[in-house]
């Protein structure tokens, strides 16, 4: 990431540009960046005092609120420590989400970039390993086996060479997630919506099917957001036989 970015020091009003970079901010505390930044978003408003906390999250999660005229900061300890502008472009995203407004371009690329970096992407994996905690039923459901499901797919689709994850159904009949792979847990939890008679097999393989690519296709960080199904992933995902039909399945859910 370029040292040359936005302007840190901007009269109120005015959000910073990408159009040059001073080392102003590098003399302010976490406090009082958080402060001008209150006062660029909040230009008839005074600042009010605030409040760090450097949290032990499992994610690389922060939070902001505004009760009795003071602003509770809470941070994930990943950004203990984190350059200055990242400090300024993390106060920039919390407080924009805080007033309801658009977060600067420029700052949530500088956050995530910083965030893409190989270093911050393999501590907040290992913050993920030993913090977070995956709540899942055991394979063998009610109707359905999911390690059968997925050697059953193993065999037909990836010629039984790939190595199997955790398995398990969610706590909930979900219709909005119906599946995901963790890697940092290396697991692929199903809803258990379809662990149920009326759900056609045909869904449930579609789905272990999408979430067993993600084991294949990693995700892409060489841009300041993650893509999670790439163009290789989404060419593969076509493979899958009935994939129309399967799609149509899953939407009359």
């Amino acid at each position: 990431m370029q040292t040359s970015e936005s302007s840190c020091l901007t009269s109120p009003g005015k959000i910073p540009s990408d159009s040059g970079w001073s080392s102003g901010v590098l003399f302010e505390t976490p406090e009082e960046i958080y402060q001008r930044v209150y006062r660029v978003l909040k230009q008839r408003s005074e600042a009010p005092a605030v409040e760090i906390r450097f949290e032990k999250f499992a994610g690389a999660n922060s939070s902001i609120r505004l009760e009795n005229g003071r602003l509770l900061v809470r941070i994930t300890d990943l950004l203990s420590g984190a350059p200055a502008p990242i400090t300024e472009a993390l106060a920039f995203i919390l407080l924009a989400k805080l007033f309801g407004k658009k977060i600067p371009a420029t700052f949530e690329r500088r956050y995530r970039l910083f965030l893409n970096r190989h270093d911050m992407r393999k501590r907040a994996q290992l913050v993920r390993q030993e913090r977070g905690r995956k709540l899942f039923r055991e394979p063998q459901g009610e109707i359905h086996n999911l390690v059968e499901v997925f050697e059953t797919l193993n065999a037909s689709q990836f010629h039984s060479l790939m190595a199997r994850p955790a398995l398990g159904w969610s706590l909930i009949r979900s219709r909005t997630r119906l599946g995901h792979f963790d890697p940092s847990h290396n697991t692929i939890i199903i809803s258990r919506i379809f662990d149920q008679p009326h759900v056609p097999r045909l869904a449930l393989d579609y789905v272990m099917f999408h979430e067993m690519l993600h084991l294949r296709h990693p995700i892409d960080h060489s841009r300041s957001r993650r893509c999670v199904h790439t163009k290789d992933f989404k060419a593969e995902e076509k493979l899958f036989p009935e994939f129309e039909r399967a799609r149509l399945i899953l939407k009359s859910l």
